[in-house]
């Protein structure tokens, strides 16, 4: 397993003129990346944070570079770590893909139910987009463009957005890409996030990525990340072919250039998504399943998560 430490504090890095991505190590089970754009009269955020505490001290970051409100708020996609803090912008427009707003409803409020280790999320309540789009929207800082886009098929999840500053040239990724965490494809798929990556992110000339976890990067994330999903998917074919389930599969499989990268517990429920991949096309894992046995892969105990 893949040792983890207490994280560092959070860091603010200006990737482009304006742009800033709020990087929170170790960019573990729900503590993701954020960033903003920082126009002459309103800031639009990308993402929130899990927790109440977390959203505020990312808040505060945004402060102390500009007095300007944050005005619009966008989710790359629904998961928690990067929308259990949209309550706190407050009365702000949250733009997401329109199964963003459908997924993060059915998904519920955070709650602590023996996954993870026990988090405080704090005083947040659920807020979903309240303007979703289903292909592409435009917005604007100041006189800049901002392109933000469904990626057209199941990946990381059903709803997984970029968020592209041509002017800029940098892109926010969500959690298509991780840098030196494990990815989790679990509620995508597999295939679908091989694609995408290959034809949809690497075609885009970013100088700067911010992926939804780790540290910004260059365009050589991608392969590194495909690299990996081939891996799962290979592996996935010699289980389904042994007869083992992806949790007796997991067990005996080999990680090596991967078993440094945090939460290598992942691959239980990458195998679960491959099998459902190799299944059928849009098959549905059994994601309550794939958690149960990520617990069991990981000797029993909650996942680790410092959020």
């Amino acid at each position: 397993m893949s040792d983890h430490q207490r994280p560092g504090p959070a860091e603010l890095i200006e990737v482009g003129d304006g742009v800033f991505a709020y990087y929170q190590p170790d960019g573990s089970w729900h503590i993701n990346n954020t960033g903003f754009i920082a126009g002459r009269a309103s800031v639009i955020s990308i993402d929130a944070c899990s927790t109440e505490r977390r959203t505020r001290a990312f808040l505060d970051r945004i402060a102390s570079v500009t007095s300007a409100p944050v005005t619009t708020l966008v989710n790359t996609h629904h998961h928690g770590d990067h929308t259990y803090g949209n309550s706190v912008f407050g009365a702000v427009t949250i733009v997401g893909h329109e199964n963003c707003r459908t997924e993060l409803i059915a998904y519920g409020p955070p709650a602590n139910a023996g996954i993870w280790e026990p988090v405080d999320w704090g005083e947040v309540t659920l807020a979903p987009p309240t303007l979703t789009f289903s292909d592409r929207l435009r917005l604007w800082s100041d006189d800049r463009p901002i392109e933000v886009s469904h990626v057209g098929q199941p990946a990381h999840t059903s709803n997984d957005s970029l968020v592209w500053l041509p002017e800029q040239q940098v892109l926010f990724c969500g959690d298509l890409l991780f840098n030196g965490g494990t990815p989790f494809m679990l509620m995508g798929s597999i295939r679908g996030a091989i694609d995408v990556l290959t034809t949809v992110v690497a075609p885009i000339p970013a100088t700067v990525i911010v992926p939804g976890h780790g540290r910004p990067c260059d365009g050589s994330l991608i392969n590194v990340v495909i690299g990996y999903l081939d891996f799962v998917l290979a592996t996935a074919r010699r289980g389904i072919d042994a007869g083992l389930s992806p949790l007796e599969l997991a067990r005996e499989t080999d990680l090596g250039e991967y078993s440094d990268w945090l939460d290598s517990e992942r691959i239980v429920g990458n195998l679960h998504r491959a099998y459902a991949d190799l299944a059928a096309p849009g098959h549905r894992a059994d994601v309550i399943g794939a958690f149960t046995d990520m617990i069991a892969y990981n000797g029993g105990k909650p996942l680790t998560c410092h959020a």
